[in-house]
């Protein structure tokens, strides 16, 4: 197969940093604690909020609020809520020995349902 020609023009990449940006998404903990051991699921619903908020929002740091991790552990380590709605806020990191240039933080926000709820991006 022979090789495609490149494209003319250079593509230019979004810069993350450029985007301080806050959403809210809908998170299903059940399909990430579904099958574990009781003692574990508490543990592993937080393992699953950090690499859902390092996918959707490209940072490696990660913070979580303590409300959000009263939320999970509200009913104790085995009865973990089967979906959260979260806020999460991509920040500049202001450390000045900081490794990455950007952070995550996450919130919980309290909703009565989830039905027809979707991904929102809030102006700040």
């Amino acid at each position: 197969m022979a090789p495609t020609p490149e494209k003319s023009g250079r593509q230019t990449k979004k810069s993350t940093l450029a985007e301080v940006v806050t959403r809210e998404f809908t998170i299903h903990l059940h399909k990430a604690v579904f099958g574990r051991t009781f003692k574990k699921r508490a543990p592993t619903a937080i393992k699953a909020i950090r690499s859902f908020a390092e996918k959707h929002m490209k940072t490696k740091d990660v913070r979580l609020a303590p409300s959000l991790n009263k939320e999970v552990w509200k009913r104790g380590v085995k009865q973990v809520p089967h979906r959260m709605r979260l806020r999460l806020s991509r920040k500049r990191n202001d450390a000045e020995d900081a490794k990455e240039k950007l952070y995550t933080y996450v919130e919980a926000v309290p909703v009565a349902k989830f039905k027809g709820l979707q991904t929102v991006t809030i102006d700040e």
